[in-house]
């Protein structure tokens, strides 16, 4: 049983984690000005007029953090790079993906072997608050990324917030993506509003399901912009488009000042956040004001809301409800510490239970559950961290395999 469940984790990790690939952006003026929206940089000679060229004293990334992160570790903090996403980075790779950044020079391409950066090579694309204009093949690029598979993440700011004078900012650039694209007007069904407002807002959907506001960082209780926009979002364009954090005087189940939105679209994703101040970890270019938005501002939920929408987006479901990814049985994370929910709405788990393995194949857990029926149930687990692989066991039989990041 055990070389058969280490056979079945090997696969298992190897096909999940280790294949998930995230490319940040650097291509769209994001180190401009009072902007760090980089992972790491090594050297400070950008400048831009209004495109980026060397000749300053910006942040000018390279395609491989340094130092190198396969030096990370659990306990390792945002300070391992020096970029103002850094922090978004380490957690990522914590979970066993893969960072890079796409470097000024880099080509934004979808299907063009030559490129060894093409985006089919990723599974997530970060581009957090571009300031140039997406050209008419990245736009064919960047729909067919999505169309395919992809995750992007779309990240903007406030109303005129032009870092490099070129008279274009993040929500006319995102909004001009979406609608003036050779595949599909706004497919996304996501608008980015031409606002700028700072405010801290509780206004949050109760959805219990909802992978984006209970995932496995565990729930997201507040956000707080700092010079952000928000958004209208159309189900008459995109049907599975939906609002998770809103402006505090608006309805939580409404289409107008969203704050957070995602969707699907093909067999790919979106996640769209108005503000690039929830992503800041203050920990960028010395040159720039930054602040520690990741974990200061709003107490953590802005690592849980960000963390759990990357996590969300390198999954291989296209389901927006958390609790039909695992189909008819379900676990997740608790809102407290060590514990479990689970639910079932069709296995009778009378005499079944749950066993719980680390990556090595080593048991480290197991409980008996009762009859579950449609209704839930929640189990106390021993303190842990990081990547489990869970097995519902009938007898001997092996029911549903799955896995849960602690």
């Amino acid at each position: 049983m055990k070389t058969k469940l280490s056979i079945l984790l090997f696969f298992f990790v190897i096909s999940s984690n280790a294949q998930v690939k995230i490319l940040f952006d650097a291509t769209k003026a994001e180190t401009a000005n009072n902007a760090d929206w980089i992972i790491d940089a090594d050297q400070f000679n950008l400048g831009y007029n209004p495109n980026p060229h060397i000749g300053g004293n910006e942040a000018n990334p390279q395609r491989f953090p340094t130092p190198d992160q396969s030096g990370i570790t659990a306990s390792t903090t945002q300070n391992y790079w020096k970029g103002a996403l850094s922090a978004w980075a380490v957690d990522a790779v914590k979970q066993g993906y893969q960072v890079e950044t796409l470097p000024y020079t880099g080509q934004i391409t979808y299907g063009n072997n030559s490129n060894v950066q093409d985006l089919a090579n990723y599974s997530i694309f970060v581009v957090c608050e571009p300031n140039i204009l997406f050209t008419a093949t990245e736009k064919t690029a960047l729909m067919q990324f999505v169309q395919n598979g992809g995750g992007l993440f779309m990240i903007s700011d406030h109303n005129n917030s032009d870092r490099n004078n070129d008279n274009h900012d993040s929500p006319d650039i995102w909004n001009d993506f979406m609608q003036n694209n050779t595949v599909q007007n706004n497919p996304f069904g996501i608008t980015f509003d031409y606002a700028y407002f700072t405010e801290a807002t509780t206004n949050i959907p109760n959805i219990p399901t909802d992978p984006l506001l209970h995932g496995s960082y565990g729930a997201v209780t507040s956000v707080e912009f700092y010079g952000g926009t928000s958004m209208t979002i159309n189900a008459s364009q995109n049907t599975s488009v939906k609002g998770v954090v809103y402006r505090s005087a608006v309805s939580n189940t409404g289409t107008t000042g969203v704050m957070c939105a995602y969707a699907t679209y093909g067999q790919g994703k979106v996640v769209a956040l108005g503000d690039s101040s929830p992503a800041d970890d203050g920990t960028g270019d010395t040159n720039d004001s930054l602040y520690d938005g990741w974990i200061v501002d709003a107490n953590g939920n802005h690592e849980r809301l960000i963390m759990n929408a990357t996590i969300w987006l390198a999954s291989t479901s296209l389901s927006v409800d958390a609790a039909s990814i695992q189909n008819d049985f379900i676990v997740f994370e608790g809102q407290e510490k060590n514990q479990l929910h689970i639910r079932t709405n069709t296995i009778n788990t009378a005499s079944c239970k749950l066993v719980l393995y680390d990556l090595s194949g080593r048991e480290i857990f197991e409980s008996n559950l009762f009859d579950l029926n449609t209704t839930a149930t929640v189990l106390d687990i021993p303190s842990l961290k990081g990547l489990v692989i869970y097995q519902l066991m009938n007898n001997n039989e092996v029911l549903k395999t799955g896995k849960i990041i602690l």
